[in-house]
């Protein structure tokens, strides 16, 4: 394979560093640090700059280098689909990263410019890299299918801002976070959109976000594609299905074709909101839309009790689907996210609904969490943007429990060593869920259970350096009922290292 994207980024890097120095020695504090999800934290920011020159020599470079590696073995692995295999056994490593600079604000406008990339090799051949599972992060596999370059260099963000004490606007291509939006910057490169974005605190004590947004680019593409669209593709042309949004989580029904047909452009609307105006009590909504074809509401609630030197946190979330045109469009294929929708109360309609439940209980260096979720017997719901509607109360690594009538319960342990005086800068963490798929619906999964383990490591005496191990364990029954489905059993494990400048 060509190392054009880690030759490219080495040279960014080390031009981003020279740039960046005195700003980190007059600071006395790293620019970024990372949290256990991978997000970047900014800690210095640019400010004001007095004229236009001083708005581009003032501004902050950001860099990163990054290594990620994935090993994946399937528990039966000889599944084959058209005469092809369906699954394979594979490791995966890339080296890569990106260099960001943030230009100082003039008169409230700024710009922010950001180059990513990733070289990625595998143990599987080009013309099955179709089969790889969470390593398919580290390229495209659209290009690579096609016999295109096997890296990625992408220019994912690239945004102006107007900013004042009220809002922050930006307009280009940027991260968006909220319910259903998300970086979720695990792999090499983070899920970013093409739009505009508004973000105000004016209502005390509630941030209120607000996007439009066009294209998105998922973590494993080089282009913008679809917000939600799915590629166009047959038998003869099923490397197409990879050029649009091939998100796991994906309507297969959803396709640039019938969108095409239906006259209807993929669009997300968003409207996301966190309230924090009673004491103890934290509340958030969200209302995602897709216009004229779905659209989603959702309301949590976060409450904290101080109990005996204990801190507990219960938590509800509800979340509302709506069918707003999808279920024309795609007839009885609709509720079922694959369009295999046999054992649907109503296979023509996406309405549905999720109930999730958790508490939180933490004491120094120790966090329980207990969760619950539950996805009404409708349809599945639609989230292919890295923004996940279980997370935080029972979703496992890697895992997609928000399939119809799916029942899913977890035990989730955290463990801060420095808390502890244990060992400086390391945190660990482990999850146990249980699965509960419908026996009835061949779309879906058969039931399992999984076990992960997350072990992350800020390196003290190299500032700035993070060491990250991740592993999965999942054993399930290929036989549900009267429907005979794939063991979903498999073993994968992960080890990433992340410096920031």
């Amino acid at each position: 394979m060509v190392k054009t994207a880690s030759v490219i980024l080495g040279v960014l890097c080390l031009s981003g560093s020279l740039f960046a120095a005195d700003t980190i020695v007059e600071k006395n504090m790293p620019k970024r640090s990372i949290k256990s999800s991978m997000k970047e934290v900014y800690h210095v920011l640019p400010q004001e700059a007095d004229n236009l020159s001083d708005m581009f020599s003032q501004g902050v470079f950001y860099g990163r280098l990054r290594f990620n590696s994935f090993a994946f073995k399937w528990g039966n692995e000889e599944v084959f689909k058209n005469g092809k295999p369906a699954r394979k056994d594979h490791a995966i490593a890339a080296v890569g990263g990106s260099i960001i600079y943030k230009s100082a604000y003039f008169n409230g406008f700024a710009f922010t410019l950001g180059v990513y990339g990733t070289e990625g090799i595998g143990s599987l051949d080009d013309n099955e890299a179709y089969l790889y599972k969470a390593g398919k992060g580290s390229f495209s596999r659209f290009d690579v299918l096609n016999g295109g370059r096997s890296g990625i260099v992408s220019i994912a963000q690239a945004y102006l801002e107007y900013k004042n004490r009220f809002m922050d606007i930006k307009a280009g291509r940027q991260i968006f976070e909220s319910f259903l939006t998300a970086s979720n910057d695990t792999k090499m490169i983070p899920n970013t959109f093409e739009g505009v974005t508004l973000s105000t605190k004016v209502i005390p004590d509630t941030q209120v976000k607000i996007a439009y947004l066009t294209r998105e680019k998922l973590r494993d593409h080089s282009e913008f594609h679809h917000v939600l669209a799915r590629g166009n593709a047959t038998p003869a042309t099923i490397k197409n299905v990879y050029s649009e949004n091939d998100d796991t989580a994906v309507h297969f029904g959803l396709t640039v074709n019938a969108l095409a047909e239906a006259g209807v452009d993929d669009r997300l609307f968003i409207i996301d909101a966190a309230n924090k105006s009673v004491d103890n009590l934290a509340l958030r909504m969200n209302y995602t839309a897709v216009p004229d074809i779905v659209s989603s509401g959702m309301i949590q609630a976060d409450y904290t009790m101080n109990m005996d030197g204990f801190t507990v946190i219960p938590a509800l979330r509800y979340m509302q689907q709506f069918d707003n045109g999808g279920g024309e469009i795609m007839g009885d294929k609709a509720a079922n996210l694959k369009t295999v929708t046999k054992g649907y109360t109503d296979p023509g309609s996406l309405d549905s609904w999720m109930a999730a439940a958790r508490v939180d209980v933490k004491k120094d260096a120790w966090k329980l969490r207990f969760g619950y979720s539950q996805i009404a017997d409708e349809a599945d719901l639609i989230a292919p943007w890295r923004g996940f509607p279980t997370a935080g109360f029972s979703r496992a690594m890697a895992q997609y429990n928000w399939y119809a009538n799916t029942r899913t319960y977890m035990i989730r342990g955290d463990f801060d060593f420095g808390k502890a005086g244990l060992v400086p800068k390391m945190k660990a963490f482990m999850r146990y869920a249980i699965q509960d798929f419908d026996d009835a619906k061949q779309g879906v999964q058969a039931d399992d259970q999984v076990i992960t383990l997350d072990i992350l490591k800020e390196i003290g005496s190299i500032p700035n350096l993070y060491l990250k191990f991740r592993m999965a364990h999942v054993w399930g029954d290929p036989q549900t009922g009267d429907i005979k489905k794939l063991d979903p059993s498999y073993d994968e494990a992960r080890f990433e290292v992340n410096y920031l400048f």
